[in-house]
């Protein structure tokens, strides 16, 4: 499969979590042309501050391989990482990271640090960004837009 097959895959996830009310981002870790892990943000249903769609697909693909290390997968993720998310992917070892939209408020990978890159780290990861840009970014504008509708329907 290509990058943008994996990444509607991802796309797919983030919408599974608009069904929950959640923040519409989906993530996707691949091993040898297998998806091993997936996940979709869940933190206001869980309550719980991890509850991030790349640390879910991470450990679901920690439990699937058997491993902490996850030296040859690549993690396809609807937004640019954050930096919670950016120090598990430098910790569990991923090879690559590809992403669609950029978080200029929080992005740990171009927008506002480089944190898998930084050689002062034991491991670095390739990344590459864009794939599905305007449609992983669309589904985060449609899903804040209808927030500040609901807000201010309210007030």
């Amino acid at each position: 499969m290509t990058d943008e097959q994996y990444m509607q895959l991802a796309i797919k996830q983030a919408k599974e979590a608009l069904t929950y009310n959640e923040v519409p981002i989906g993530a996707v870790v691949v091993h040898d042309n297998e998806i091993i892990g997936t996940g979709y943000n869940i933190r206001e249903t869980s309550q719980t501050t991890l509850s991030h769609a790349e640390l879910i697909a991470i450990q679901k693909a920690n439990e699937k391989m058997g491993s902490w290390r996850l030296e040859d997968c690549t993690l396809y993720v609807t937004l640019e990482p954050c930096p919670m998310c950016a120090g598990a992917i430098l910790q569990s070892r991923i090879k690559r990271v590809v992403y669609g939209a950029p978080d200029p408020k929080a992005g740990s990978v171009h927008s506002l640090v480089n944190l898998l890159n930084d050689e002062r780290f034991n491991h670095q990861a390739g990344v590459t960004s864009g794939v599905l840009e305007k449609e992983c970014g669309q589904l985060l504008k449609d899903f804040f837009k209808g927030l500040r509708e609901r807000k201010n329907r309210k007030d």
